[in-house]
């Protein structure tokens, strides 16, 4: 049984989080529209940072939440932030909130041209909070057994932003972005989420690609999937917990309520790659907030298999990184996704070259608002994002300022910044020529 377990968990993650294709040559593939629609709805544009109050150190992944509404946006790996709100709204408060801190509300009119928001560690003693489950895995039995009453049991309509990046190295290149539309079913039921593109740009510099073709397979789908809640065989299935060891680490709070914080690894004598890491639990509801984790690679010949596509010759490839979060959102006593980031780093050494070459990607989605899908209509299916997809190249989005238009994105980082400037400035040398 333990063995089918095992099995079944690297079958899931090889089919569905296979994120590599090597091989010579390059292949673009239409797999949506990507007619931009031009907005009509007037917003106002907020920017700032989320900082420690005291050591003014960047909070990465804060979420902001404009309150009465399900408009939200989080803050990049330098605390900065991006939200654009309509201009109905711009009298409301917005909750700011960070694991471990004090959550703060602001009004939106207390915002200035570029705001600094601070945030406070709680004060109260973490070790305070009173753990009423002794038993680190029969807490997780019950996160899973109580998941019908704590997260979305309903169909919604979500839009989120999508962002793919490859580095070589330190430098860019690729870069992808997307507004991407979601028929999210109920965690209810085992059905699929659907996705659709709606808006997206995309540029990649393929001579600085060793002559063969790093693509990333699934794109959104990757993001989603990891839905930990929506998708536990992929973690958790009640044959997978026997794999693991749990046990419990000090609590924090987040939204100023009290947090379960469990570490969980493999057990010693499992020895197929599987994950650790650390699970955030909902004290009053038992629902999962936040997890944390990575795959384990020690063994580079097994871990390699899952990820890897297709190779060159002469060529041994090895992941060096793969982590992966989830973060959860809270409207009215339910749960919902709202965050996720992969980070995966691959080496691949050449039989004949004195140095190897390090590639590292980063893939993160947004929940920027969702509504009810109270008429329980799908994604038509000739619209349908498949989940074998490869973004195409579509790099002319780079050169309009107001490409994203009323929809919220992450705010990109100083890097990607430059990035961007340099793909502006290639298209332009494109245009003068």
């Amino acid at each position: 049984m333990l063995k089918q377990a095992i099995t079944l968990s690297q079958n899931l993650l090889a089919t569905t989080l296979l994120l590599l294709l090597f091989g010579f040559g390059f292949q673009n593939k239409s797999f949506a529209s990507n007619k931009i629609i031009k907005d009509t709805l007037s917003f106002k544009k907020y920017k700032g940072k989320v900082v420690d109050s005291k050591t003014k150190k960047a909070l990465v992944f804060a979420s902001l939440t404009v309150n009465g509404t399900n408009i939200s946006t989080v803050t990049n790996t330098q605390g900065e932030f991006l939200l654009k709100v309509p201009k109905k709204y711009t009298n409301s408060d917005v909750t700011i909130s960070f694991l471990g801190y004090t959550s703060k509300v602001l009004n939106l009119s207390d915002f200035k041209t570029k705001t600094t928001i601070k945030l406070e560690t709680y004060i109260e003693e973490l070790s305070e909070i009173k753990i009423v489950v002794k038993d680190a895995q029969s807490l997780i039995l019950e996160v899973l057994k109580r998941k019908k009453e704590n997260y979305f049991d309903k169909l919604t309509t979500m839009t989120a932003f999508y962002r793919e990046t490859i580095k070589k190295r330190r430098s860019y290149v690729s870069l992808s972005e997307a507004v991407v539309e979601i028929n999210k079913q109920p965690y209810t039921n085992t059905k699929k989420d659907i996705l659709k593109l709606y808006k997206s740009r995309k540029s990649t510099d393929y001579s600085r690609l060793d002559t063969i073709a790093f693509k990333l397979k699934g794109g959104p789908y990757n993001s989603i999937y990891i839905d930990v809640m929506k998708n536990p065989d992929l973690f958790f299935s009640k044959d997978m917990i026997e794999l693991y060891d749990f046990t419990f680490d000090k609590s924090t709070k987040i939204d100023n309520r009290p947090i379960y914080v469990i570490n969980f690894k493999q057990k010693e004598y499992v020895k197929t790659p599987l994950f650790y890491g650390k699970l955030y639990i909902d004290a009053q509801s038992l629902a999962l907030t936040n997890a944390k984790f990575k795959l384990n690679l020690e063994d580079k010949e097994k871990a390699s298999r899952i990820f890897i596509v297709k190779k060159p010759k002469g060529a041994k490839v090895y992941p060096v990184e793969a982590t992966y979060q989830i973060d959860y959102r809270e409207k009215n006593g339910k749960w919902y996704y709202g965050y996720s980031r992969i980070q995966l780093g691959f080496k691949i050494n050449w039989d004949k070259r004195l140095f190897n070459t390090i590639y590292y990607t980063t893939m993160e989605m947004a929940i920027t608002d969702w509504k009810n899908n109270i008429t329980k209509k799908l994604i038509k299916p000739k619209n349908r994002l498949r989940s074998s997809i490869i973004m195409s190249d579509k790099s002319s989005g780079f050169s309009d300022p107001n490409f994203w238009g009323k929809y919220n994105v992450i705010e990109p980082e100083k890097p990607i910044e430059s990035a961007i400037r340099k793909i502006k400035k290639q298209l332009k040398k494109r245009k003068n020529n």
